[in-house]
């Protein structure tokens, strides 16, 4: 159970603010039902969990298929539970009610949509890492982005003993090497001009922060990549004089600066404490 307090005093900063940018991390997924691993692994991958030794589906996205038809069985299904028969999860909408009358930014290191299908503007966010909806090139021979949803459902239909058939391994258009997921995994990740379009808008959007009221709402954030989301949003709460940084995590919330008079820190359920500010944001 969250503490009350930190659900009124949240709730007063974020109605105060002039600005709110919220900071996500797959903890807001996995609050929202997305979870990696335990019985919702076990009930799409039976198959796979009795052939390889895997034990969630953020490792076995690491795994080395000894074939691409096998690698590509497991990711084509990875993908299309997590990005396109999953439902929208309840805290990514009551999160948009509560800033849908705000002026926000998001930013996020996921990569399953879950922003863009709940109905937050898309010119109001930047998805650093990567689309899982979306295929570039491996070499990559360039900056072209390809929609997956029907090659990615026709290998999980098709799929058959862990392997899809050979036909259907994507492959590049223009020069023939191996289409990859649009994850950011090594030096061959793509920056398309989308991808810096909302680079530029989120950094003109931190830069024209002034003396106003801002709230950074940092859900569901850990160590993978800090120092996308985590460690700037302590940096700029402690440099802004108006700022305040929102933590909200199920561990790992201390912050790394002395900003604990800029600072709600709020360690628990994430779905709970969205619902809590917007029955508070609403009534």
């Amino acid at each position: 159970m969250i503490d009350k307090q930190i659900i009124e005093q949240s709730i007063a900063r974020i109605k105060a603010a002039d600005k709110i940018i919220i900071g996500a991390g797959s903890g807001l997924s996995t609050a929202a039902g997305l979870n990696y691993g335990g019985k919702r692994f076990q009930d799409n991958f039976a198959d796979f969990i009795s052939k390889y030794p895997l034990s969630d589906m953020y490792s076995a996205a690491f795994y080395p298929f000894a074939t691409p038809e096998e690698r590509w069985a497991y990711f084509s299904r990875h993908i299309l539970i997590n990005r396109f028969n999953a439902l929208v999860g309840q805290p990514y909408k009551d999160l948009l009610e509560v800033v849908q009358h705000k002026d926000y930014f998001v930013l996020t290191t996921n990569v399953d949509a879950q922003f863009q299908r709940a109905g937050f503007n898309t010119s109001k966010l930047f998805a650093t890492q990567g689309d899982y909806g979306m295929f570039q090139c491996s070499k990559p021979c360039n900056n072209t982005l390809y929609h997956n949803h029907k090659m990615v459902n026709d290998m999980a239909a098709q799929q058959s003993h862990c392997k899809i058939p050979s036909a259907l391994i994507p492959i590049c258009p223009n020069c023939g090497e191996a289409l990859e997921p649009h994850l950011r995994k090594d030096q061959y990740f793509v920056e398309n001009d989308d991808w810096h379009t909302a680079n530029n808008n989120y950094i003109n959007y931190v830069r024209q922060i002034k003396q106003e009221k801002v709230v950074f709402l940092e859900l569901g954030v850990g160590f993978n990549t800090p120092s996308i989301i985590r460690w700037p949003f302590e940096q700029l709460s402690k440099q802004l004089t108006n700022a305040c940084l929102i933590r909200v995590n199920m561990d790992d919330v201390q912050a790394n600066y002395q900003i604990s008079d800029q600072s709600i820190l709020c360690q628990g359920d994430i779905a709970e404490f969205i619902t809590g500010i917007k029955k508070g944001i609403l009534q």
